[in-house]
């Protein structure tokens, strides 16, 4: 017996990605994975109908007639290490940039080795690799190894580990121990360089721009200058040179003695150039409650169909969550009925993760004209930084929505509040000046990087209330860094640290 609901409530929404194909499409097989919005805005299609005005004595219009269908949507949600990592890919149309990143079948199974076994690929890991092994079933598989050595679908750390001969997982490389004696700090040229005898920085797979963390929790994971450990930007790297033009400290000359100095590293998504510029478009799925009480799971849904990623602002308020409001572009929206369910797939179970806070989750954040070591600004009272990518529906005759959509120009704009404490802060806005800021994020050994490298400031008039301080309201409109260094040709950076040690967080 149908028992009809009489209403359904924000409670029974639930929200869901997969990745199409091409615009429309999903794969066969699709993976929907599931999002924890705080709300949304605007969700699925617009009608437009035309009525029929005729000349007639009545005075009256006749009825009108569909002829469009504008389809979009949007959400908010907080942000926690992993839960839009995946999806940002779309915003920056980019391929995440990974380091030896490896799906794992089974663990321990040659000989006596502690060794996990990827089907191919295990020759990217080198001896004292930093891994982080995650999604493994036997918790003992699971964090941070250092690799011993490896081959192609074998790679031996030196912990041991939980024989399996079948369990799943992935490992990835963050980090890397240096040899006793083999890494120290050079000051000598223009920018400070992290020097080695014989690792091969190159193998690390680091880039211009990229963000690294130097220095371990234990004594000799650490530089015994304070300065030379901590967050640093790179500026170049070579076989055994790697450069940096910002640091968390002032970085001194230090050969390193016999430590064996840690470095961490994550995984990279700026925007790119060229044929480097990968498109997504995706399906979003909002489960809307079962209609029939008696059939609960009989769920109905829509979907938004050919979705581009459009903006996304990044919400950084003092005393409060950082957030993420998110928008699309699609070409079109279905409905489903709750008998018929939502759409066949695979969906993986979101997993829990703490958002980051404003107050104790930043570990740096720092705006200064390009090239220098001094900040502007001491504190700031809030920040929004906001991603734009300028999408266009593409309309035609024969088409309800659109059939396609099309990209503009990557926008990257925002504001701050700062504390006024220096006039040369003004200066700087009205000179003109080549600004960067850049900000880290970290929480329980995990975190994010985020780096703008070329700002134009705008605004910049003091605001002076009685009883309080003196801020300053900047607007930012950033550009490629280029302009500073050729091979930063990016707009907006953003490293994800699977593993940094305690110090850093």
């Amino acid at each position: 017996m149908v028992t009809p609901a009489l209403k359904q409530d924000s409670n029974s929404v639930g929200l869901a990605w997969a990745e199409e194909t091409s615009i429309g499409v999903l794969p066969g097989g699709p993976f929907f994975y599931s999002l924890d919005p705080n709300g949304f805005a605007d969700f699925g299609g617009s009608i437009k109908t035309v009525a029929r005005r005729p000349i007639n004595l009545s005075r009256q219009k006749k009825k009108g007639t569909t002829v469009d269908l504008d389809a979009s949507g949007g959400f908010g949600i907080d942000l926690t290490q992993d839960n839009v990592q995946e999806l940002l890919q779309g915003f920056f149309f980019a391929d995440m940039r990974r380091k030896a990143e490896l799906a794992i079948a089974s663990v321990k199974q040659a000989g006596g080795d502690e060794d996990y076994e990827p089907a191919a690929g295990g020759t990217a890991f080198y001896a004292k690799d930093l891994l982080w092994a995650k999604g493994f079933s036997d918790a003992g598989n699971n964090g941070l190894k250092v690799v011993v050595s490896s081959g192609a679908a074998s790679v031996i750390v030196t912990t041991a580990l939980t024989k399996a001969a079948v369990q799943t997982g992935t490992i990835s490389r963050v980090g890397h121990e240096f040899a006793a004696g083999d890494c120290s700090v050079d000051v000598s040229g223009t920018y400070p360089k992290l020097v080695t005898i014989a690792k091969d920085l190159t193998q690390l797979g680091v880039i211009p721009g990229e963000w690294v963390y130097i220095g371990g929790d234990a004594a000799l994971e650490n530089f015994a200058v304070a300065g030379n450990n901590g967050y640093a930007r790179v500026r170049s790297v070579v076989i055994h040179a790697m450069e940096f033009d910002k640091t968390q400290g002032v970085m001194l000359i230090d050969n390193g003695g016999v430590k064996t100095i840690r470095i961490y590293l994550g995984r990279v998504l700026k925007n790119e150039s060229g044929t480097s510029i990968v498109r997504r478009s995706y399906q979003l799925e909002r489960q809307l409650g079962a209609p029939d009480t008696s059939a609960p799971g009989d769920i109905q849904a829509e979907y938004l169909i050919g979705a581009i990623p459009n903006e996304m602002t990044l919400n950084i308020p003092s005393a409060d969550k950082v957030t993420l409001d998110m928008s699309f572009v699609g070409i079109g929206v279905e409905q489903v009925l709750g008998s018929a369910g939502p759409k066949t797939a695979t969906r993986p179970t979101l997993a829990d993760s703490d958002a980051f806070n404003t107050s104790s989750d930043f570990s740096r954040i720092k705006m200064s004209v390009c090239g220098s070591a001094t900040a502007l600004f001491a504190f700031l009272t809030d920040m929004k930084i906001t991603l734009k990518n300028n999408i266009v529906p593409n309309k035609a005759v024969g088409t309800l929505g659109a059939f396609d959509c099309s990209a503009g120009t990557f926008d990257v704009a925002g504001s701050v509040t700062a504390y006024f404490a220096d006039i040369a802060a003004v200066a700087a806005v009205w000179g003109n000046s080549d600004i960067t800021l850049d900000f880290m994020l970290a929480k329980a050994n995990h975190g994010i990087a985020i780096d703008i490298p070329m700002i134009c400031l705008g605004d910049g008039r003091p605001k002076v209330d009685i009883d309080k301080p003196i801020t300053l309201p900047l607007t930012l409109d950033a550009a490629s860094g280029a302009k500073a260094l050729a091979t930063q040709d990016h707009t907006l950076l953003m490293v994800f640290f699977d593993y940094l040690p305690t110090v850093a967080c």
